[in-house]
């Protein structure tokens, strides 16, 4: 078991602990469960969909990483496939703190960057701040993704966020998850750069049509990709490099062991994620970042 887990899975009832040890067991649990595991840990405990995703919350918390705040944050997203996917928030030291991740930008960005489509609920262990709805509100479930939060009842993001701004007011039909390919191309067979390439395809950027992918190289040899996920308000966009060090956390690895890393994005775009990406990989201790235009 990932040691990062330890002292929340001690605390868990014995009958979930149970369930979940035959997947959490191994150092490589990629902090999600199929539609399949979650019927089967739901049997083995008597646990609903959401009994069940406010019991996982202290496992998504154990995976933020939280240098500056030491406060932690876990989120449960839920599919519409029926998957659950983890999410915790993420701060890096020597970086501005607009680099931070959200545990619902976290999970949301997880379920994303793992094929899902659309999300049913999600479930999160605080209030969501303002900057987390507006986030959500860019999502094909739109303002009826349903939000649980301890001892409160169930409400819709539309509940929670009023009289919304967000893509419809601009005209903008494709939304976040919608699947997409924008059929970039590059010169190049480097499987790294591939990588981001694949990612700035399948990025979502509707506003200033600026996509961008990443991919990190861990010190191991793992690769991860992120892709841009642009807001209609702007401010709350994700940027690919935060997607990519979501997926490497959320799969166990360490931030601070990133080794390598490429960024793929348009040439003569509005807007570029060159400068940042780099100031925030160079604070995580990375140097060899490369960016190419497609």
């Amino acid at each position: 078991m990932h040691a990062r887990f330890h002292t929340a899975f001690a605390a868990l009832p014995e009958n979930l602990s149970s369930a979940l040890e035959p997947f959490l067991r191994h150092d490589d649990f990629p902090a999600m469960f199929s539609a399949a595991d979650v019927a089967e840990i739901k049997q083995a405990t008597g646990l609903n969909d959401d009994a069940l995703a406010f019991a996982l919350l202290p496992l998504a918390a154990a995976c933020s990483v939280t240098p500056i705040s030491h406060f932690h944050v876990g989120a449960i997203a839920r599919g519409i496939s029926g998957n659950l996917y983890f999410g915790a928030n993420m701060e890096f030291a020597g970086a501005p703190m607009q680099q931070t991740v959200h545990a619902e930008q976290s999970a949301v960005t997880h379920a994303w960057l793992r094929g899902e489509t659309r999300l049913a609920s999600i479930t999160v262990n605080y209030t969501p701040c303002g900057h987390c709805r507006q986030f959500m509100n860019e999502l094909t479930s739109g303002t009826a993704l349903n939000i649980h939060l301890p001892d409160r009842d169930v409400a819709t993001l539309g509940d929670y966020l009023p009289h919304s701004f967000g893509p419809k007011d601009l005209d903008i039909t494709t939304l976040l998850m919608d699947k997409v390919d924008h059929g970039f191309k590059a010169d190049t067979q480097d499987a790294l750069t591939l990588l981001a390439l694949d990612a700035c395809n399948q990025s979502h950027a509707p506003y200033s049509k600026s996509h961008s992918g990443v991919a990190l190289e861990t010190h191991n040899g793992k690769q991860f990709a992120g892709r841009y996920a642009e807001n209609a308000a702007f401010n709350p966009s994700l940027p690919p490099l935060q997607a990519a060090l979501i997926l490497l956390n959320m799969s166990g690895e360490d931030c601070l062991k990133v080794h390598r890393a490429v960024l793929v994005e348009q040439k003569d775009a509005l807007i570029t994620q060159n400068d940042a990406t780099r100031a925030t990989l160079n604070a995580l201790g990375c140097q060899d970042v490369t960016t190419q235009t497609c």
